[in-house]
């Protein structure tokens, strides 16, 4: 018997999506999946079914580089209500302790803020996707199961307050830009802490991942009328190039009889890399022709060595 056909077709490259609230980064992704008819796709950093924004997808040989959009800084909007604290740190979770938070100002609010700039320490939410024994926290969670997590440095790079609305239960508008791993919700928690009332995520959205931003993305609900009774083909413009997720790495311009060697994954050497970056350091790989080769690290000789390829080029 012959190997029976993958389901969809090679679709190669990145959609940025705007991710509804409601649903969980994976539901959105596989939409999209489905929308572009593509037979293989993975997103570049979880969003929780509370929050919306950018959801870089990447298709087919994009995936290759999908890390690179995951070890991204990271921009985001939120609200954070004060005088409550929920179980899961945003709006989704059971309250489990509740304080009088009428007496806090704006003044106070920016004084706490103060101290959660820069390089701090978080413990990861009960409710995270990070993994203990192959299982993830958020699942454990639900069983009513609590692990120790160790505390882990982050950098936020801006944590702004953009408004403040007094009240029995005040709200903040914040705006931050964060490196990767940073959880917004543990940002609430620490400052409602820190204030004496407690503090949960109410509204989340991410702005930007990396060098994409939110006026770049594309809703589910815009692709869905798009395309209508259409082909997904008519979709495809909507997609960004396969290196998009590594554009911010050196563009290393080879000579086209060097491909060759490049896809048999042997080291070349090109005079350009010393202009472009030091040992060990990583560089996007094109042929003047321009195919994308893919990816490769510069050796302490001068060349560079493919480290990741895509296929059929």
């Amino acid at each position: 018997m012959g190997r029976r056909p993958k389901w969809g077709r090679a679709v190669n490259g990145v959609l940025l999506l705007n991710k509804p609230a409601g649903i969980t980064a994976n539901d959105a992704l596989q939409k999209a999946k489905r929308l572009f008819f593509a037979n293989r796709a993975g997103h570049t950093g979880a969003l929780d079914p509370l929050a919306t924004g950018v959801l870089p997808v990447c298709f087919g040989e994009a995936t290759k580089f999908s890390q690179y959009l995951l070890d991204a800084d990271k921009r985001y909007r939120s609200t954070f209500c004060f005088g409550m604290r929920t179980a899961s740190g945003d709006a989704d979770g059971d309250v489990i302790d509740t304080a009088d938070a009428s007496g806090l100002t704006e003044s106070d609010v920016r004084e706490a803020m103060d101290q959660f700039r820069g390089r701090i320490k978080q413990v990861p939410s009960m409710y995270s996707a990070l993994k203990h024994k192959g299982q993830p926290l958020y699942k454990l969670a639900r069983q009513g199961v609590e692990v120790e997590r160790e505390a882990r440095e982050v950098e936020i790079f801006e944590y702004e307050l953009l408004s403040f609305t007094p009240g029995p239960q005040p709200r903040a508008e914040v705006e931050i830009h964060c490196s990767k791993g940073t959880y917004v919700r543990s940002l609430a928690e620490d400052l409602g802490a820190a204030l004496g009332v407690g503090a949960y995520v109410e509204q989340l959205h991410r702005s930007a991942a990396g060098p994409f931003d939110e006026a770049d993305a594309v809703t589910l609900e815009e692709l869905t009328a798009e395309r209508g009774e259409d082909r997904a083909e008519v979709l495809d413009h909507h997609l960004l190039p396969v290196d998009a997720p590594a554009s911010g790495l050196p563009k290393l311009t080879l000579p086209d009889n060097t491909g060759y060697y490049v896809r048999q994954g042997q080291p070349v050497m090109d005079l350009q890399v010393y202009r472009l970056g030091e040992e060990g350091d990583m560089v996007r790989l094109f042929l003047e022709s321009g195919d994308f080769l893919g990816v490769g690290e510069i050796t302490d000789d001068g060349c560079v060595a493919p480290r990741r390829l895509v296929s059929g080029n």
